[in-house]
């Protein structure tokens, strides 16, 4: 079965408000012709005459008077769909937003995300996801709403991408650790036993690989999953962890962070979602809020 001409309903909308084929063909800037032959296809389509000959006028049928009221409220709902969206209400705004980031992230910035939307727009709520992974199939599929994290090989081509800020990696060691006093040297660096940050499950990173430049190698004590793991870790232990400097600021109370004696390059952080979004004013409204609460403040050089 073929599909029905949907522009027929304006056709219908405007021949039953004006009684008249003359009248609407006018109104909707057609020929008499052309408006005739509209309304044949309307007759096929309804299977009812719905104007017929009365007099020196036209008069509705049954079928058209019940039809009347459902074509008008049709058409207006179709044409408010295809007009630009009104000015968003935050205050009246009633929605939820995922966004999937790594650890670190909600305990740096989520209490002022939180406390920003509540005070701008109070009916939307945040939820907060974890990322294992680089996939971006989560947001492709619209389970996530907007993700934060560096921008790598298997994030989607499609995917926007907008620069939060920048960080730079640091060692991290218990309160009172030996490396609290003193210089770290690369080999003293090395010296240590340290725990490697790898969601994959690596047994080497880009520590190992500027040790590696200079000679050095260093002993991998443990593998984990994730920055919370890594200095959960070293808070207990001797044991030394290297995470991003700015991304788990809340997360290194109370424990000792020195520079790195190893060049590693800096990592951009980025605010990510999927094209899809881009028109959609809150969540225009959720990217600028962002940008403003994590992008606000620069690691000093």
């Amino acid at each position: 079965m073929s599909r029905p001409d949907l522009n027929l309903l304006v056709t219908l909308d405007v021949l039953l408000s004006e009684g008249s084929v003359a009248k609407a063909a006018r109104r909707l800037k057609l020929s008499p012709s052309a408006m005739s032959r509209a309304l044949a296809r309307l007759r096929e389509a309804t299977g009812d005459p719905l104007l017929v000959r009365a007099g020196r006028g036209l008069a509705a049928t049954p079928r058209a008077a019940e039809l009347s009221a459902q074509v008008g409220r049709l058409v207006n709902e179709a044409e408010a769909m295809l007009r630009p969206a009104e000015t968003l209400d935050l205050k009246r705004l009633s929605r939820s937003f995922t966004l999937r980031n790594s650890d670190g992230f909600v305990e740096n910035f989520g209490p002022a995300l939180i406390a920003r939307v509540a005070e701008e727009a109070p009916g939307v709520q945040l939820r907060f996801v974890p990322k294992p992974d680089k996939d971006s199939a989560p947001m492709r599929e619209g389970s996530v709403d907007l993700e934060t994290g560096v921008v790598g090989g298997s994030t989607g081509p499609e995917v926007r991408a907008q620069a939060l800020f920048r960080d730079r990696f640091a060692g991290v060691v218990r309160a009172g650790h030996g490396f609290s006093e003193g210089k770290i040297t690369a080999a003293r660096f090395a010296a240590g036993r340290h725990i490697l940050v790898s969601r994959r499950g690596l047994d080497r990173g880009p520590v190992d690989e500027a040790l590696e430049v200079q000679g050095l190698a260093r002993e991998i004590a443990t593998v984990v999953g994730g920055f919370a793991e890594a200095l959960a870790l070293a808070r207990g232990s001797d044991l030394i962890a290297t995470v991003p400097e700015r991304y788990t600021e809340a997360l290194r109370q109370g424990l000792f962070t020195f520079a790195l004696p190893v060049k590693l390059a800096e990592l951009t952080i980025s605010l990510l979602w999927h094209p899809r979004l881009d028109a959609d004013p809150a969540h225009r409204w959720l990217r600028g809020v962002v940008r403003e609460v994590c992008g606000g403040r620069v690691l000093p050089a």
